[in-house]
């Protein structure tokens, strides 16, 4: 069967930087574009391209009369589902659980205990709590984000929504100023086109929603000279030492994947604005949603300003659907992402059996900061040199198809549809360059990787970091979905690269020096 064959079964089946980025802010919230009024790339291209920037307006009073304004019912585009939704009963609210949730993470966005939260039916302690499940919670909050929903979770991270979706070819029928963009990244040279592909791999965020974003912020898409004050920082973040596209949409990145995946753990329940106010989410939105919200904030100098850019009479999500069609009816092909009963497949430990080697890392972001914390870290206990190249071998923790080989990451989908957007997916970092498996080649569970080492990243010592994604979704190692290998269970501490490996009365202590307490034999 094909990878695209394979992909329907699937669809018929399921029915900042070592720490966190400090912003400076543009003190101007950029100009935006006016929305194009046809969806064909083409003549949104020549609409935008005659279309004039408007700058915000610097009276404070005439902004805030104008962007706090919502769109009339039925002028944005709107989700199709009715999970998620809530009715206010008195103190109660009647909430529709989502795809994703659980109930710590409901208690926290609620601001209720989580006994306090009820159902007719039994609601799981620490899994997720099935879809469509209604759940009876105590409601106090006030003064929360605007209701609608902006954008699917499908759309904003490499969701299976996004297999079809060609960015090279789409920028270049766009014909704007990214088609012929090139910037030094690294050491090497890549085109716009290799910089979104390369930050939307990497980070798993959806390639749509970076195009659509640039646009809205800069005009790079359709236009031939956008405007010039966008050349340095196309998405108008400003940080000196960040220019250029492939920075700023990391730092894009970072902030979208931190208000997704805080919205989906629970950890982030307010968004912070330039000027320091803070807003309180609401708990009907989706994890979409919160990761648009957290990114704009990022972006904006006020509240005003924020609403104007995500609600205003020429919103993200009206340009998103002239760019890219109506992102709900896509998404209803592929949500849930989390389907019914899902749990991870079995997984062994990723070295071959009897050899000794240290729990040197656990929990920690699965990819850069704002990504959940879904990776640990393995060393070989070997007595090689500090950052040498180990003569230990990285293998497969279960059988599956290489997808992505390079810049010391190997991709391997378990599901062997040839696609890391779907199904289940391991990533494996600081594989060195030397012997390393490559990509298209199929793997058998124990066949090899390659050598743990430094290379790729920032790391004090050789070691081999793993994560999971589900859907393209980056899965916490201790969370609804458990990261178990060879029967140990993973569980995090309060602090990154800290926590345990459990199997029966045995315990592995996460340690970056290797004492005997962090060793592990399979």
């Amino acid at each position: 069967m094909n990878g695209r064959m394979q992909l329907k079964r699937n669809r018929a089946l399921i029915g900042f930087w070592g720490g966190w980025i400090i912003i400076s802010l543009a003190c101007n919230y950029p100009a935006r574009l006016a929305p194009p009024t046809h969806p064909a790339v083409e003549a949104l291209r020549q609409t935008l391209n005659a279309a004039a920037l408007t700058k915000q307006p610097e009276n404070n009073a005439t902004q805030s009369a104008t962007a706090g304004a919502l769109l009339p019912p039925g002028t944005m585009p709107q989700p199709l589902v009715e999970s998620g939704r809530m009715v206010i009963e008195g103190e109660i609210a009647r909430y529709i659980a989502r795809s994703g949730d659980t109930l710590p993470a409901l208690a926290s966005r609620f601001g209720v205990d989580a006994a306090s939260i009820r159902s007719d039916q039994p609601i799981p302690s620490s899994g997720l709590i099935p879809e469509g499940q209604v759940l009876f919670i105590p409601y106090t909050l006030s003064g929360v984000t605007p209701q609608p929903a902006l954008m699917p979770d499908s759309e904003v991270i490499e969701s299976p929504s996004t297999v079809d979706f060609a960015p090279v070819d789409f920028i270049n029928q766009a014909g704007g100023y990214l088609a012929s963009y090139h910037e030094l990244v690294n050491g090497q040279t890549l085109s716009g086109a290799q910089i979104i592909q390369r930050v939307a791999r990497e980070s798993s965020l959806n390639p749509r929603l970076l195009l659509a974003l640039l646009e809205f912020r800069s005009g790079w898409v359709t236009q031939n000279q956008p405007p010039t004050s966008s050349e340095t920082y196309p998405l108008g973040f400003r940080i000196p030492a960040w220019q250029g596209l492939y920075r700023e949409m990391v730092i894009a990145a970072t902030h979208l994947n931190a208000g997704y995946y805080g919205w989906r753990s629970g950890s982030l329940i307010e968004i912070q604005f330039g000027d320091g106010r803070r807003l309180r989410l609401s708990p009907e939105q989706n994890a979409g949603t919160t990761a648009l919200q957290n990114l704009f904030a990022k972006l904006s100098p006020s509240e005003a300003s924020w609403r104007e850019g995500l609600y205003g009479a020429q919103n993200f999500s009206m340009l998103h659907q002239r760019m890219f069609g109506d992102a709900w009816s896509r998404a209803a092909s592929f949500e849930p992402l989390f389907p019914p009963g899902v749990t991870q497949p079995v997984l062994e430990l990723p070295f071959p059996p009897g050899e000794r080697w240290s729990f040197t890392g656990g929990p920690h972001p699965s990819w850069k900061t704002g990504s959940p914390r879904g990776a640990i870290d393995f060393a070989p206990v070997t007595g090689e040199p500090r950052c040498a190249v180990s003569r230990a071998w990285v293998t497969a923790s279960a059988p599956g198809i290489t997808t992505r080989s390079e810049r010391n990451v190997v991709a391997l989908d378990l599901d062997g549809d040839g696609y890391e957007q779907t199904g289940w997916v391991l990533i494996y970092l600081h594989i060195a360059d030397l012997e390393r498996v490559a990509a298209g080649q199929w793997l058998a569970q124990d066949e090899r990787i390659g050598h743990p080492s430094c290379e790729g990243g920032t790391t004090t010592g050789t070691h081999v970091h793993i994560a999971r994604k589900y859907n393209g979704e980056w899965i916490a190692a201790d969370g609804p979905l458990p990261f178990l290998l060879s029967g140990w269970q993973v569980f995090a501490d309060e602090r990154d690269y800290l926590g345990e490996m459990r199997r029966d009365e045995q315990v592995v202590v996460a340690s970056p020096v290797g004492p005997r307490t962090s060793i592990i034999v399979r």
